[in-house]
């Protein structure tokens, strides 16, 4: 599937902190974490990061050695957004050369969105708003083709829309009822069974690997994946 790169982010540690992963999610980020330098070195795709975002409020010696790490490598990471505590701020000036930007963790929801999106305007490495990933899936929403691990998928258009809104809201559970508005329209007059029968096509398209990316929640509907910051 032929579309542009789209670069992740990489956070520290592993796991983030929910408020993180949440304001990447709902940014439309693609990211990756790491809790420590070999893990980032593995992970790194073939193309790099697109930045990194490093919660120094925990443990701050080893949240500034992987600032160091990544500003220090050949070649260095940028940008790289520092989140920090307000009592943190007076060490920030010894470290000056090891991070682009910093934002305090009280704030870390839209001002990390904010000050990460003007970095990467720097660089071009941002989101790419026409293509969907989750995982091994990704949805080009120019083309209208998707591939999961790499491998095309088949689609008719409706099994596309479906698939596409479920995808855009991962962790979202939805009824039939609302599927069948939402994607097929409020004029649709099929019964939920029709939403049934999509859903079997694509878990047989995604194929026994990746059929569970979506999920019966029973007597209620489907969801997709999940949204990795839920508790």
């Amino acid at each position: 599937m032929a579309s542009a790169p789209l670069y992740p982010v990489l956070c520290y540690p592993d796991p983030p902190p929910p408020v993180v992963a949440k304001a990447l999610d709902s940014a439309g980020y693609s990211w990756v974490a790491a809790g420590a330098a070999p893990a980032a070195e593995r992970l790194e795709p073939g193309d790099g990061w697109a930045a990194a975002v490093v919660w120094a409020c925990d443990d701050p010696p080893a949240a500034y050695a992987f600032c160091r790490f990544l500003k220090r490598r050949d070649p260095p990471l940028s940008p790289v957004l520092l989140l920090v505590e307000a009592r943190q701020l007076p060490e920030l000036d010894a470290l000056a050369d090891d991070f682009d930007d910093f934002a305090l963790a009280a704030s870390a929801g839209d001002e990390l969105e904010a000050r990460l999106a003007h970095l990467l305007r720097r660089t071009g490495r941002g989101k790419d708003h026409q293509v969907i990933r989750y995982g091994p899936l990704a949805l080009n929403l120019e083309t209208y083709q998707a591939a999961v691990g790499g491998r095309p998928l088949d689609l008719t258009f409706m099994e596309y829309e479906l698939l596409r809104f479920l995808a855009a809201h991962p962790g979202k559970v939805f009824t039939r009822e609302a599927l069948l508005s939402r994607v097929w329209g409020y004029e649709y007059f099929g019964g939920a069974r029709t939403v049934d029968v999509h859903i079997r096509r694509l878990r047989a398209k995604l194929g026994e690997e990746h059929a569970g990316l979506i999920e019966t929640v029973r007597s209620v509907g489907y969801r997709f994946g999940r949204a990795r910051w839920a508790p």
